[in-house]
């Protein structure tokens, strides 16, 4: 396999491309990409048996069961950052390492309807919370602890990428094995 083709697998829609401030446009398609990732990733992995749940997307990479309990770990942790930058001035976040978090017996072998529920519970806090926040919340900071800055815009790019992101890697994979 090429370096061209494991890049690929890894970045199946392409690396986040980020801005610190959005258009109003740009945040709305953000927000609705946030609300509606829990369906997308249900329909994902419509129908997949436990077998296909544990194959990994890309060679050396997650499982697709890793994929769908990394999802709600991660976006749990991104609700929260968005929390504390409301509520805070430039608050340092926590960060995790969620190469281990999906190696817990939870992300290997547990079921993925727990997550997909957890997933849609968050996802409609989270867009409430988006829906509902100010032009100038937007651009309220943080920090994260390897030294960056950023913006609420910013992380908002960040985490709709995000869910496409995943979804690409489940959805790539199923088009490739022809699932």
């Amino acid at each position: 396999m090429t370096d061209i083709e494991r890049t690929q697998l890894q970045y199946p829609i392409g690396k986040a491309v980020l801005s610190d401030t959005l258009t109003p446009e740009e945040r709305v398609a953000h927000i609705t990409t946030i609300e509606m990732a829990p369906g997308k990733i249900r329909k994902a992995v419509e129908g997949l048996n436990s077998e296909q749940l544990d194959t990994p997307y890309r060679p050396e990479g997650w499982t697709v069961r890793q994929v769908v309990h990394h999802m709600p770990d991660s976006h749990m942790n991104s609700y929260v950052r968005f929390r504390w930058a409301l509520t805070e001035e430039d608050p340092m976040i926590k960060a995790y390492d969620e190469k281990g978090w999906a190696m817990l017996p939870d992300g290997l072998l547990g079921p993925i309807g727990v997550s997909l529920r957890l997933l849609d519970a968050l996802h409609a806090r989270w867009a409430a919370l988006l829906r509902n926040m100010k032009e100038d919340d937007f651009a309220r900071t943080l920090q994260h602890p390897e030294g960056r800055t950023y913006t609420l815009d910013k992380m908002l790019g960040l985490y709709a990428w995000h869910c496409e992101h995943h979804i690409a890697h489940i959805t790539s994979l199923r088009a490739r094995n022809g699932w």
